[in-house]
């Protein structure tokens, strides 16, 4: 069995819905389509994202306190340019958009998981042809596997640790020696 073909049909995926799983590339159009629909979508470069949270961090108690303190007075009214039920929609507005936001991680997680699993299958299932393949090689029948075998043995990264390269010193550069260390009493 295929490792693609069994990958749907083990997460019940076509069976759980008439309709046909989307392709990679179709969830990136509809994410396009639906990024051009979202009101205020941004990207913004890290520095300013940390000037905007420092203001956007304010509690919910101390939000509720400040629209309070602009129903109670017109001059703060004015001096703001919003009223307490503009204030009010606003705050509505950010809850029912946190929510969307909540399911975007959610998604975002599931896809995230959903090909961490397609690499573990994947995974899996080479590694499986490389030790197959390691066997076969020792009989002369299967020496057109040896250059394979050869070229996965040598970029193979699993179960190893990575070593860092040793320095190299430049031979034009003359090594400095150690500065002597004064004396504690030295006058």
């Amino acid at each position: 069995m295929s490792i693609i073909l069994g990958s749907s049909l083990k997460n019940g995926v076509a069976g759980a819905s008439d309709k046909p799983p989307l392709t990679p590339e179709q969830v990136v159009e509809q994410l396009r389509v639906l990024r051009e629909q979202i009101p205020e979508f941004v990207q913004l470069p890290s520095n300013e994202v940390h000037q905007i949270r420092r203001e956007a961090s304010v509690t919910i108690d101390f939000t509720s306190a400040a629209i309070t303190a602009v129903g109670s007075s017109e001059i703060v009214q004015h001096a703001i340019g919003n009223s307490p039920e503009e204030l009010h929609q606003a705050e509505d507005e950010l809850s029912r958009w946190s929510v969307v936001e909540n399911e975007f991680r959610s998604i975002l997680r599931g896809v995230t998981l959903a090909n961490l699993m397609r690499r573990h299958r994947l995974g899996r299932v080479v590694l499986q042809a490389y030790h197959v393949s390691k066997q076969l090689v020792r009989e002369e029948a299967h020496a057109q596997l040896l250059p394979h075998v050869e070229a996965m043995s040598r970029i193979k990264k699993f179960g190893r640790r990575r070593t860092k390269p040793a320095t190299e010193v430049d031979p034009q550069k003359p090594a400095q020696p150690p500065v002597p260390a004064k004396p504690a009493n030295a006058s």
